[in-house]
């Protein structure tokens, strides 16, 4: 599968102004990159990005890093899945708003940074089954249960695309915030070097906590502090 970029404008939000980069891959999905402090670094690479071979990007890539202090120093990075519910309409059933402010607040403060807003709603199931998994939980059923129920996996998403989008900007060593090991496992074994994990617990109510638990319990999200 492979991306392309499509186009990149400003954009002013409550938390400071970013960088929105758009990107399409061949099936006309659609994904978002927000960034600070992160130029472009290769113009090749606005034409055609391939996500599979991360080699030739890391080659092609480091010369210019090394004239960029603000991709050098390992910028922090969110891999941020869209949530309708909890990014828009405020949900408490969920903490994705309060991690996806939290990251754009933190990126502001840092100077430098990225938010990878990759379009699988519903762990990538879709909004409609998050819906009916949504049912399926106000019944007693926990978040992976509910998706397994409805027959799909816990986790349906994927992150092929991160690499891709991440060398737009030449960036290949990433402070990660994130809960979730496998996004850590996957950057790695796509070529992106992890050199911190940089944990983020908030939004945590009496509506989400069974969730969360859920998540640390039985999908392994690793939590620094008590929920």
């Amino acid at each position: 599968m492979s991306y392309q970029f499509i186009t990149s404008a400003t954009l002013p939000t409550r938390h400071g102004e970013f960088d929105i980069h758009m990107f399409e891959n061949d099936a006309g999905q659609e994904q978002v990159m927000l960034t600070v402090g992160l130029p472009v670094v290769n113009p090749l690479l606005t034409q055609k990005i391939t996500s599979i071979d991360t080699s030739e990007k890391t080659t092609n890539t480091s010369a210019s890093n090394s004239n960029n202090n603000t991709a050098a120093i390992a910028p922090l990075v969110r891999i941020h899945s869209e949530c309708l519910t909890g990014d828009a309409f405020s949900s408490l059933k969920c903490d994705c708003g309060p991690q996806l402010n939290a990251a754009m607040q933190a990126i502001q403060e840092a100077g430098c940074g990225a938010i990878l807003y990759l379009r699988q709603e519903g762990r990538g199931i879709g909004l409609t089954n998050k819906i009916r998994a949504y049912a399926l939980q106000d019944q007693g059923h926990d978040t992976l249960d509910a998706n397994l129920m409805l027959g799909f996996p816990a986790d349906a998403r994927t992150y092929e695309m991160c690499g891709a989008m991440l060398a737009h900007v030449g960036v290949t060593e990433v402070r990660l915030i994130t809960n979730n090991p496998d996004k850590v496992a996957y950057l790695t074994e796509s070529g992106i070097k992890v050199v911190e994990r940089v944990p983020l617990l908030v939004g945590v109510n009496s509506v989400n906590a069974s969730y969360l638990a859920t998540k640390r319990d039985r999908m392994g999200h690793l939590f620094d502090q008590e929920l």
